[in-house]
């Protein structure tokens, strides 16, 4: 019969073990808690992408609308995926979500240059890559080529002013295209390039601007939630799976409609 001296230690070591297995555990456990967060950012982008303060920025997904927003939104809520929703300035949110574990960024242009840079859950909307002119403007065009030689707004990140930049075209940059509509007005550029949708409502909301004139478009194109390499595969899956889900109950199509 073992001492009481002898029956401790033999607890002690028990619950050393016990402590030990608990931790190893713990560290296993840890990666597949850490899978279950997604990081998702958006930038101010109206109306595919909008804060509801007016502010460029948020901090949570109760601030943060719109039609890309909306769908994405909808696909989340079809997994268990914990997820946190932040808007910042587009090309501050390119760069940070690459390589980064469960980040993601909506809603981006998918384009052959971009292809391998991400995964790709969608497609959501798209956009319409259009040239806009001033409401007084006399320009016409019948193709791209015809804008060599103009001066057209942009603004860095985006995608349809990296592919002027691209073809050769004089593009004048900014770090938001906010200003861009102002440009115009001021006779800074003759023309600026963003989706359809986007121009006249930025031109009126934010400048009280109307009457921008759409003189081109030149291109369309599928917009998705584009997340890291890095990403587990199978997230990208379960995503996916949701997103067809949703497309299949009429959920993406109402919520297209609904902004229209």
């Amino acid at each position: 019969m073992p001492t009481e001296t002898a029956s401790l230690s033999s607890k002690v070591i028990k619950g050393i073990k016990t402590g030990i297995i608990a931790l190893t555990l713990s560290a296993v456990g840890q990666p597949l808690l850490a899978a279950e967060r997604l990081y998702i950012f958006t930038e101010n982008y109206p109306p595919y992408n909008a804060s509801e303060t007016g502010k460029g920025f948020a901090h949570n997904e109760e601030d943060i609308t719109g039609i890309c927003t909306d769908m994405v939104k909808a696909m989340l809520s079809r997994v268990d995926y914990d997820y946190v929703m932040k808007m910042r300035d587009w090309s501050y949110a390119y760069n940070w979500v690459q390589d980064r574990e469960n980040h993601g960024l909506f809603c981006t242009a998918r384009t052959d240059e971009r292809e391998d840079q991400f995964q790709w859950v969608g497609p959501l909307a798209s956009i319409k890559w259009t040239l806009f002119a001033a409401p007084d403007s006399d320009i016409t065009l019948d193709s791209l080529e015809d804008a060599k030689d103009l001066r057209i707004a942009g603004y860095k990140g985006d995608v349809m002013s990296e592919y002027l930049v691209d073809q050769g075209f004089n593009v004048i940059m900014g770090i938001s295209g906010d200003v861009n509509t102002r440009r115009l007005t001021l006779g800074q550029a003759d023309l600026w390039v963003t989706d359809g949708l986007v121009g006249p409502l930025v031109a009126e909301e934010e400048h009280g601007i109307t009457g921008l004139k759409p003189v081109l478009v030149f291109r369309e194109t599928p917009m998705y939630l584009a997340l890291s390499n890095n990403t587990d595969p199978a997230v990208i899956e379960d995503l996916q799976r949701a997103l067809d889900q949703a497309r299949e109950a009429g959920e993406i199509a109402r919520i297209a409609s609904s902004y229209e």
